[in-house]
Order: structure tokens, then C-alpha cells, then sequence
């Protein structure tokens, strides 16, 4: 198995014991910092709201876009409380992943009563 797919069923475990323990439909906010905080007590290097420029011809723009969480530089974490994932939420995250050049995204859904259901990978392409 790569790197980034134990990296990522690192992260879904974490995010799975953090939902049992929470539950559903707190803010985003509330599991960002919990889930950072997890996430590095299990000695992962994690980056909370590391803004994501645009670099077009040369020129960065800073349009004020932030990543909710990028674990070892390598996987980008989306995390949304809402009632639905749709469209939006997994471009948001391409769009990102697009701009950072990293290959993983996982789009987290803690607003889902069943975290299974609100896990999303996005994957760049490139």
C-alpha cells in the first residue's frame, strides 16, 4: 500500500473515533481543532488553515483561500458540518489540490450521522 493511502486510512480512523466520540452537527471548527489535535498525538505533522495561492505566469495571487487541514504535506483535509455534501464542497477541494499540486483530498462530512457516509477522496489528477 502507498503512503498516501495509509496516510489516509490513518485519517479516516481518526476521523471516525473523533465522530463516535463528538457525534454529529457541532462547527467545523470544533472538529478542526479536534482532528488536528488527534491527528498529532499520533505523531502526524498536520498544518491548520495553510493559505493555497494562486501562481498564474509568474505573478501569486492571494485570494485569501486557506486548506482547513494538510496532514505531512501530502493529503488535504476538507472538513464541512453540513446536512448534504454536494458539487461545491469536492470542487472546492480539487481546486486546492489543483493549486498545491498534491495528488489526495479528503473531503470529511461531520455533519453525516454515519461517518462512513460523509467521506469523500478527491484526487488530483495532475
Amino acid at each position: 500500500m502507498n503512503q498516501h493511502n495509509l496516510l489516509a486510512r490513518e485519517i479516516v480512523d481518526t476521523s471516525y473515533k473523533l465522530h463516535t466520540r463528538l457525534g454529529p452537527g457541532l462547527l467545523e471548527s470544533v472538529y478542526e481543532a479536534v482532528l488536528s489535535h488527534e491527528l498529532t498525538k499520533r505523531g502526524l505533522k498536520i498544518e491548520r488553515q495553510p493559505p493555497v495561492p494562486i501562481v498564474y505566469d509568474g505573478i501569486k495571487f492571494d485570494e485569501g483561500f486557506r486548506a482547513d487541514i494538510v496532514v505531512e504535506n501530502m493529503i488535504i483535509l476538507e472538513l464541512k458540518s453540513v446536512e448534504k455534501v454536494n458539487r461545491s464542497h469536492k470542487k472546492q477541494l480539487l481546486t486546492y489540490l489543483k493549486l498545491t499540486g498534491m495528488r489526495l483530498g479528503l473531503l470529511i462530512n461531520f455533519g453525516e450521522a454515519w461517518i462512513k457516509d460523509g467521506i469523500y477522496r478527491v484526487v488530483n489528477r495532475l
